[in-house]
């Protein structure tokens, strides 16, 4: 397979990359695009309408996933690519997109130039891959693959929002997203692109990353429970201030990720405070924070330290703390044929690559439980992500979306890509049933 030929349209991949970058919350910073909300809902009509434009066969499957397919010579099992649309609060124009948009333009460009795979290819967007108010993320590929549960669909926000009956009225089927899908049967494999989201390969002057690993991910929300007095009349030392151990508790975590190994990091995200007044000692708090490390043995161990320590504070400050915890993911290797395809592909385009971590989650940390999984990263300016001031060259882009193409065809010409979850060739019949529709 000539691969030059699958090079993108640069013009057009950068047209759509700001044209789904504009559907974004109006009184919001940056392009700010949250799950669940009415851009959001806006920007999965957009995929919808760009993948069929493309030619592929487009549903909604029962997780939530918008999903394209593009017929291949023999079916069987798919290969898969795809990322998501949805941003943080406040987030940039190229997280998530990159692989959706980057995925549609492989299919644009197989069809113009009349290549045929293999295998049916799949071009997903991924329902909710940031973190949400509920106390997780990477909804649409923890339900696409048998991850997500019940207890999940039960959680609530801060306003006591029940993540269930918010994607009910988003048009979701809740019991939907518990059942089997395209992704609990066989896959030949996945691969996905994605800015870095850090500093390394612009430092460097590298032009690709080949992941070698994603970080595990465990998070904690804190509920401390104080008494509410009168903060001019209360003394100091008669207090049970919730916020003050919620604050001993930000420290505990900073020095947790200082004293960390590698390059593991700790972050507490989210605090909220009530009553929320000044003249009010607060008598209750919630906080929200997070570790990560490609250490396994560390991320196990610091749960049990910081356990401890939070109650031992906590008592010290006449007040009680209750801690749930989540685990995002554990430490997920990709897979080393997908290694060693996509880098054979980058030679073979003349590129420059280096193997890496990816300090970030990804919705290919949940494909990996069910098929060979890897992942493509292009430079991020100034290693800066999750912000307005998220860029990436559109050069740099296009060069991606061209190593996507050829990694994928590389996949797509092996018989096997050590797939541990039945034979590659195996006919699944109709992938994409269970279709929703959205409201």
């Amino acid at each position: 397979m000539n691969v030059e030929l699958l090079a993108p349209d640069h013009e057009r991949l950068w047209s759509d990359l700001h044209d789904l970058a504009r559907l974004s919350e109006p009184d919001s910073e940056g392009w700010t695009r949250r799950v669940f909300s009415e851009p959001y809902r806006a920007a999965r009509h957009w995929v919808r309408s760009r993948m069929r434009d493309a030619g592929l066969e487009v549903s909604v499957d029962p997780a939530g996933n918008i999903v394209g397919r593009l017929p291949g010579r023999h079916g069987g099992a798919p290969l898969v690519t795809g990322s998501h649309t949805d941003t943080v609060q406040g987030g940039g124009r190229f997280d998530g997109i990159v692989g959706v948009l980057g995925g549609i333009e492989v299919a644009r460009r197989l069809r113009e130039t009349g290549t045929r795979l293999d295998h049916d290819l799949l071009v997903v967007d991924f329902l909710g891959e940031e973190s949400n108010p509920y106390s997780g993320s990477c909804l649409g590929s923890q339900a696409a693959t048998g991850v997500l549960t019940a207890e999940n669909l039960d959680r609530v926000d801060a306003a006591g929002n029940r993540l269930g009956d918010v994607a009910t009225a988003f048009g979701l089927d809740p019991d939907g997203m518990l059942t089997p899908t395209w992704a609990t049967r066989p896959l030949h494999g996945y691969l996905e692109l994605h800015i870095e989201q850090g500093p390394t390969l612009e430092q460097r002057g590298i032009g690709i990353g080949i992941v070698t690993a994603i970080v595990g991910i465990e998070r904690f929300l804190a509920t401390f429970v104080g008494r509410s007095d009168h903060a001019g009349t209360r003394r100091m030392d008669d207090r049970r201030d919730a916020l003050v151990a919620a604050a001993r508790t930000v420290l505990t975590v900073e020095r947790e990720g200082c004293a960390a190994p590698g390059d593991a990091v700790a972050t507490c995200g989210d605090l909220r405070v009530e009553p929320g007044a000044e003249n009010v000692v607060p008598g209750r708090t919630r906080l929200a924070a997070e570790f990560r490390s490609e250490d396994q043995v560390w991320l196990s161990g610091v749960r049990r330290r910081i356990v401890e320590e939070i109650a031992r504070e906590s008592a010290e400050n006449g007040v009680e703390v209750l801690i749930d915890w989540t685990v995002d993911n554990p430490v997920v290797p990709t897979n080393p044929s997908v290694q060693n395809l996509t880098s054979a592909a980058a030679d073979e385009l003349g590129l420059s690559w280096m193997a890496m971590p990816s300090g970030a989650g990804h919705d290919a940390a949940h494909l990996a439980a069910r098929c060979p999984a890897g992942m493509i990263f292009v430079p991020s300016r100034d290693g800066r992500s999750h912000c307005p001031e998220e860029w990436t060259d559109s050069d740099q882009i296009a060069t991606g979306v061209h190593l996507l193409a050829a990694g994928l065809a590389r996949m797509d010409q092996e018989a096997t890509v050590d797939n541990d979850f039945g034979p590659t060739g195996e006919e699944t019949g109709s992938l994409l049933t269970g279709t929703t529709a959205e409201r």
